[in-house]
């Protein structure tokens, strides 16, 4: 078996929770042959993993240097190839949003999908892609567009600067439909968004069934990226509408849907995912590589364990700190990992509450730790007040050590935590600070809960429950023996292929069984 995995922004250049996973997937199946496709910035990134055994190459596709060279570049205008395709993606884009689960809005998304196709046929066939995107036919296209498809006419009208830099992100966006397209037996994509056009290109050229992970929903954190950007209104909403038909796309597309939650699976479902080819898959740890703690710290400690982040709103933790130290003034707070380069900034702002609220000292950020098991030792408890998640490593690597976990309820935490420790609102950091002091102070209810949640990962979060059902999807959807002799229209469709199994939930609480809620 051959399987592509494909990641934006992570495996193999950064480290993180989708990295992690990554590596697990590829080193947990090891009979197997990989190949990864990494959407990265200009393709100058260093890998920070030691590359697999089993992992055969990596191919990267930078969105954001100069644009791919192209042999046939001119001045001449695209052609109908080019726009009659083009128009139909910028009525997607500038179409007022229909309701999500509405008849109209599944002809959206079906539209949208074969939008992308004909783009990619028109590069496919020798067109050079990102010179039309930006091309002046096409910007009068999108001018155009807005004002006879606009409903919606209490905003201004995108000006001609406004068209330029929608035209120059989607062009970037969209460089995956230009790059070479991956072969293999099964493409997995670690998420939603630009990951899923190098899928779609794959399927489209050689019918290779798809698989989608969702571990934080791309969409939602999309959303949340452009809350602070300074882009005009008009820029905001073709970018915006681009990242939710292209998610509503890849839910067409895709052959399984592998939530890593059943969060996720509600937002999926709500933006139009099909129930029958989605099977949740919990991400898993190895419980040997995160052993229980034998003893605390000698003060009532918090630690943080992940990237230096704004989604994960260490500004809460710390003002919440702020309020457990006035309860027990001998409390610490030490947060752990590394700061992307782009979150330099953010990683200032951190430091910069800590010494206006008084904490120089008691608060630390203590930048990334060779062994994360040491981080969850650390403290007495382990706390995570992210504004969006999946299903994050950090609270069942926590867990597995023993910690008992302060968690705000995002993405699928509450469903990684349970009974085992406390989950607050997001943002509060009045609730989180008052979760911290209940168990700081309560010895017996902290013990309880560090080993009711190592339990928890040892019944339902392990790598090898995880990696088996990987394996039973992969495997589900291979092509079976005497395919060649399928009728064509159904080579390379879910309808070709054995069907993977369903899958129980890790989470055996009564959320859901497999496809069905």
């Amino acid at each position: 078996m051959r399987v592509a995995l494909v990641s934006e922004g992570t495996y193999p250049y950064a480290m993180g929770g989708v990295s992690i996973w990554c590596e697990q997937l590829i080193r947990g199946i090891p009979d197997y042959r990989w190949e990864v496709v990494a959407l990265t910035v200009d393709g100058s990134e260093e890998s920070v993993f030691a590359p697999p055994v089993n992992l055969d190459n990596v191919h990267s596709i930078p969105l954001w240097g100069s644009g791919p060279d192209h042999p046939r570049r001119n001045n001449q205008q695209p052609g109908a190839a080019f726009t009659e395709s083009y128009a139909v993606f910028l009525r997607a884009l500038v179409t007022p949003l229909e309701t999500t689960l509405s008849e109209q809005g599944a002809v959206s998304r079906s539209m949208f999908l074969l939008a992308l196709r004909g783009l990619y046929e028109y590069a496919a066939d020798g067109g050079d892609l990102s010179a039309a995107l930006v091309s002046n036919e096409a910007l009068g296209m999108m001018l155009d567009a807005w004002r006879e498809l606009r409903v919606e006419q209490t905003s201004p009208a995108p000006t001609v600067a406004d068209a330029i830099q929608a035209a120059w992100l989607i062009e970037h966006m969209l460089r995956p439909l230009s790059a070479p397209v991956v072969e293999a037996d099964i493409i997995h994509c670690s998420m939603n968004g630009l990951s899923t056009l190098v899928a779609m290109a794959a399927k489209w050229r050689h019918g290779t069934p798809i698989v989608m992970s969702e571990h934080g929903i791309y969409l939602r954190e999309r959303y949340i990226s452009y809350l602070d950007d300074d882009a005009s209104h008009a820029v905001r909403v073709l970018a915006l509408s681009f990242f939710r038909s292209l998610a509503g796309a890849a839910y067409l597309i895709t052959d399984v849907l592998a939530p890593h939650s059943a969060y996720n699976r509600r937002w999926q479902l709500h933006n139009g995912a099909d129930p029958d080819r989605m099977w949740t898959m919990y991400n898993g740890v190895e419980p040997a590589e995160f052993p229980a703690a034998t003893s605390e710290p000698g003060v009532p400690t918090i630690s943080f364990m992940g990237r230096i982040d704004p989604l994960k709103d260490l500004h809460t933790l710390i003002r919440a700190f702020a309020l457990v130290k006035k309860e027990i003034p001998a409390a610490r707070l030490r947060i752990f990992g590394g700061t992307p380069a782009v979150n330099r900034i953010y990683h200032e702002s951190c430091e910069l509450l800590i010494e206006e609220l008084g904490l120089t000292g008691s608060a630390v950020l203590e930048g990334r730790i060779g062994n994360a098991v040491d981080a969850y030792h650390a403290g007495s408890i382990v706390a995570l007040t992210s504004i969006s998640e999946g299903f994050p490593y950090t609270v069942v690597e926590a867990m597995a050590c023993g910690r008992p976990t302060v968690c705000t309820n995002v993405g699928g935490v509450s469903e990684a935590v349970g009974e085992t420790g406390i989950v607050v609102a997001p943002r509060d950091h009045a609730a989180v600070a008052e979760a911290c002091v209940k168990l700081l102070r309560d010895d017996e209810l902290r013990f309880r809960l560090g080993v009711a949640a190592r339990a928890r990962v040892l019944e339902h979060f392990t790598l090898s429950q995880s990696l088996q059902m990987y394996r039973n999807v992969y495997e589900g959807l291979a092509t079976p023996i005497g395919a060649a002799e399928q009728p064509e229209h159904l080579r390379g469709t879910a309808q070709g292929r054995a069907r993977p199994p369903r899958q129980r939930s890790a989470a055996t609480s009564g959320l859901y069984t497999g496809g069905q809620l």
